[in-house]
């Protein structure tokens, strides 16, 4: 069986474009998804990379058009001008460091994409948490288990950002299979040829 360890943060637009083709690649290959939330934040300063707000401009304006074409090309709602970014994503990513504690991987890939949704399709805010809270509720997950969790999970988190530098992760989403790694939803295709090989 194929390991995918799969870095992210839940309010990377990047990482939500490539989300639900990913899960179902796994799926289909029977892959073990390790689910690698980090904190982009402590990454960005070790692997030469910068805050959406610190690009240069003519960056920001081309990260829009890739963002509409992306959109378009694989058909999913996304608005690229959201009302609620940029936003702290650590509660969000803690919350489904404890789904996967609680409910395993598979519901915890499940919230993770609606937590996804709903910054980038539905216009909610991920970083507050009553939204994560009904979001919770809306995935039928136990929200008593998973604040009962929130300890070990932030430690969790913590664990997996020191083992996305260790792992030289620069960005999200960042897929590694087996040891080899992958950068961008728009790897994916290299992603399942790295599967296929098994």
């Amino acid at each position: 069986m194929q390991t995918v360890r799969y870095f992210f943060t839940p309010v990377s637009p990047w990482t939500y474009l490539g989300h639900d083709r990913f899960v179902a690649m796994a799926r289909r290959h029977g892959a073990k998804v390790l689910l690698r939330p980090c904190d982009l934040g402590r990454v960005f300063p070790v692997s030469g990379g910068v805050p959406l707000a610190k690009r240069a401009p003519q960056r920001q304006a081309y990260r829009l058009h890739e963002l509409a074409r992306w959109r378009d090309h694989v058909g999913v709602p996304l608005n690229i001008h959201p009302k609620h970014f940029p936003v702290p994503a650590d509660l969000a990513a803690k919350t489904i460091v404890a789904a996967d504690l609680v409910a395993g991987t598979d519901a915890a890939l499940a919230f993770a994409g609606a937590l996804m949704r709903a910054c980038w399709a539905e216009e909610r805010d991920v970083s507050d948490a009553a939204t994560i809270a009904a979001i919770v509720a809306a995935q039928g997950l136990d929200a008593a288990a998973l604040a009962a969790k929130a300890d070990e999970a932030a430690r969790l988190f913590d664990a997996y950002t020191d083992e996305a530098i260790e792992r030289q992760v620069f960005g999200a989403p960042f897929y590694v299979v087996g040891d080899e790694p992958f950068w961008g939803q728009d790897r994916l295709e290299f992603v399942e040829r790295a599967l296929a090989r098994g």
